[in-house]
């Protein structure tokens, strides 16, 4: 039987209706979580999610809302508490690509990326310690006062030409989470960073939809497989839960490998 490890907490999970998103969402309602599920478009689809958390015996709304817009993240968690009281854990998913070679990306390019991948974390990030302040520690929770989960990359390190605003906004993401870590630790606010390798979502179709593409891919993997969502998922529930309540300021990369660069497995 799966234990809930995430019972009578309150999940909000940004860009929840589709790919590591959807993931994440539907394993903390697993878990036991209520879920909050943050979408900008296709309704349908995140009235989908909804569903599919409800059956496993957790409550979940939709809440439609642009993270990187202040008065729209203000809103969302209004009606989050609203319906459930509070907020226990934030998983900041939402995140794009824009991608061009750099002499040749608009500032609109650039500067889109950065709104939703890195400006939409600060103000989710900033509401959700604002309401951790405000509630405090409920033992009968969790033993922390809440938890922010930040999705990375592992380009937050590894350098990606023709992705710029990605990799920058990525490498930002790691900053952001550690200063929040550091400042808010002394309150047991804990904060960390899920760090992807390659994951089988829509948003990467073309690196791993072809064999020939899939097979470039596992070039770059040790561990030779693509990661799914519900790898990302159970880490996520992990990082929600107590079981990891020693852990704060930590980037943890679920990437097969990608980052030990297999390319210098045979040379160098």
């Amino acid at each position: 039987m799966l234990t809930k490890k995430l019972q009578k907490q309150t999940a909000i999970i940004t860009g929840a209706n589709s790919g590591i998103g959807k993931g994440i969402a539907i394993a903390m309602g697993e878990a036991g979580a209520n879920v909050i599920v943050n979408y900008v478009v296709n309704p349908d689809v995140a009235n989908e999610v909804v569903e599919r958390i409800k059956s496993s015996g957790s409550q979940a709304i939709a809440i439609q809302a642009d993270i990187s817009k202040e008065g729209q993240v203000i809103n969302m968690f209004q009606q989050a508490k609203e319906a459930f009281g509070t907020i226990d854990i934030l998983v900041n998913n939402a995140g794009l690509q824009r991608d061009a070679r750099f002499h040749e990306m608009t500032l609109e390019q650039w500067q889109y990326v950065i709104d939703i991948n890195l400006t939409g974390q600060f103000l989710c990030a900033r509401e959700a310690v604002k309401e951790f302040l405000r509630r405090g520690i409920v033992p009968e929770r969790s033993v922390a006062c809440g938890k922010i989960i930040c999705m990375s990359s592992v380009h937050q390190i590894i350098p990606w030409a023709g992705h710029a605003n990605y990799a920058t906004s990525k490498g930002g993401i790691k900053m952001l989470m550690q200063t929040i870590a550091q400042e808010y630790g002394g309150q047991k606010i804990r904060v960390n960073s899920i760090c992807p390798g390659a994951i089988k979502t829509p948003i990467n179709k073309a690196a791993w939809e072809t064999p020939k593409a899939y097979n470039n891919l596992m070039e770059l993997i040790p561990y030779q497989r693509i990661g799914t969502p519900d790898d990302i998922g159970k880490l996520a529930v992990f990082l929600a839960s107590d079981d990891s309540d020693y852990i704060t300021g930590a980037s943890i990369f679920i990437d097969g490998g990608m980052t030990l660069f297999e390319g210098f497995a045979t040379g160098g």
